[in-house]
């Protein structure tokens, strides 16, 4: 038997709008914004407890280190660690910003995996995204690697690569471009990677595009992939210059079923042509489109309607949709959930997530978290740490509560103290999930 996991980001302590993410509407509009690092970390806490207490196999992915000090001083400030905050914060503020931005709690973007059943070798693959197209976020993937090593740690049933060559034609940003369709989870799939341009191409878009073929190609080969089984898919310009930075905002699927906007490939009848023909003899692959006439993709890319959690709900026969409240707020896109609710398509039920404070920052429920597919022996060698029960729950809210600022506006990031309470906080984490006394930089020095 197997099931897909959920492993959430747990939001740092210094959750904040920088502003840092272009192409990112929802980023680009709240920055400068006063925010809460305390309630943003509550309401993904609460999001990963309703999962786990409706029978989801959930997990949770750490903070990382932030501000992160090791940053600044490859861009040269020098000094103790406070003098260096001290010292971008007044000389380079928007150093400071990528420096203390906490944006790994979007798990989404921290690896692309493919489980046991896809890869030759039999065992589940995990290469952490490099995700050089913004600075802030280029900084990930090192602290990523380590999370996944101690989190599945048996080199028998585990591999985690190292992120690809930090070069743009290697830009890769994980699992938010990469959709895995099967029969049932445990069984053989096809896995659908979605880029935004090639390597060596002109781009002349309005936003960066963040993925290139030529990574989602050197990941497939890494994790040993049944080429048969494999799909290289573009996405639309349109839906990139519209503000779909990631597939994941236009797209979603699992088991059998795909979830997109009408507008979210380039070439849409190729797209289903290719899946169709590399899911033959496992699955018949079911279409959703939401057409651009009944959801345009503006009201689509501001409620995140796309970047829902699509899941196989234990006791229903049909799947659950679990949507950002904006869904609910948006006309177009809550008649479109009633409407096929209400018919035969393969969504039973829209419910509702209150992410707001990583919604402003342009990340829905999907953004949240790192889909992984385990067998019942998977899940079994996991760190028990870093899977949610009851016991883990009380102990991170009371983590949260404890150590999380209750605002944070961008200009205080370079306040020393915040410094000191992250780190002190971390280190308490660090405990609270097993993860071993070295796991952060600072507490290696």
């Amino acid at each position: 038997m197997a099931a897909e996991a959920n492993f959430d980001g747990l939001v740092g302590l210094t959750h904040n709008y920088g502003g840092l993410s272009e192409g990112n509407l929802a980023s680009m509009k709240n920055q400068g914004a006063v925010s809460s690092p305390r309630g943003a970390a509550l309401e993904g806490l609460a999001k990963m407890k309703r999962l786990a207490d409706a029978g989801l196999v959930q997990g949770v992915l750490p903070p990382h280190e932030r501000p992160f000090v090791p940053f600044l001083r490859v861009v040269g400030f020098t000094g103790t660690d406070t003098q260096v905050l001290e010292r971008a914060g007044k000389s380079a503020p928007v150093l400071l910003l990528n420096a203390a931005s906490a944006s790994p709690m979007w798990a989404a973007n921290a690896a692309t995996v493919s489980p046991s059943a896809d890869a030759s070798d039999e065992r589940l693959h995990f290469t952490p995204a490099n995700l050089v197209t913004t600075l802030h976020r280029s900084i990930e993937a090192a602290q990523t690697q380590t999370a996944l090593a101690r989190i599945f740690p048996d080199r028998l049933r585990f591999v985690t690569h190292t992120p690809l060559h930090p070069q743009a034609g290697f830009a890769d940003e994980g699992a938010a471009n990469h959709v895995r369709l099967c029969a049932e989870h445990g069984a053989p799939g096809v896995e659908i990677f979605v880029y935004g341009r090639e390597a060596e191409e002109s781009w002349t878009g309005r936003y960066p595009a963040r993925q290139t073929l030529q990574a989602c190609q050197a990941v497939a080969r890494a994790h040993g992939l049944n080429p048969a089984r494999t799909v290289f898919i573009r996405q639309a310009q349109a839906a990139i210059d519209a503000g779909a930075f990631h597939n994941d905002v236009v797209c979603v699927g699992t088991r059998n079923v795909l979830f997109f906007h009408e507008l979210a490939f380039e070439n849409k009848a190729g797209a289903l042509a290719a899946i169709r023909k590399a899911s033959q003899g496992l699955f018949e692959p079911i279409f959703v489109e939401v057409a651009q006439d009944e959801v345009p993709i503006a009201d689509a890319i501001s409620s995140y309607l796309f970047n829902s959690q699509l899941l196989v709900w234990p006791g229903e026969d049909r799947l659950v949709l679990l949507a950002p409240e904006e869904v609910r707020e948006t006309v177009s896109a809550r008649d479109w959930c009633a409407r096929h609710v209400a018919g035969n398509g393969p969504i039973g039920r829209v419910d509702f997530a209150d992410v707001r404070q990583s919604m402003r920052n342009g990340g829905g429920p999907a953004c949240l978290r790192l889909r992984v597919v385990l067998t019942d022996q998977e899940q079994a060698a996991v760190n028990p740490g870093a899977l949610l029960t009851d016991a883990l729950y009380e102990a991170l809210t009371g983590w949260v509560t404890r150590h999380y600022r209750e605002t944070l506006a961008p200009f205080e990031l370079a306040d020393p103290a915040l410094l000191d309470e992250t780190r002190a906080a971390l280190d308490e984490l660090t405990r609270i999930m097993g993860l071993g006394g070295d796991f952060y930089p600072f507490q290696r020095v």
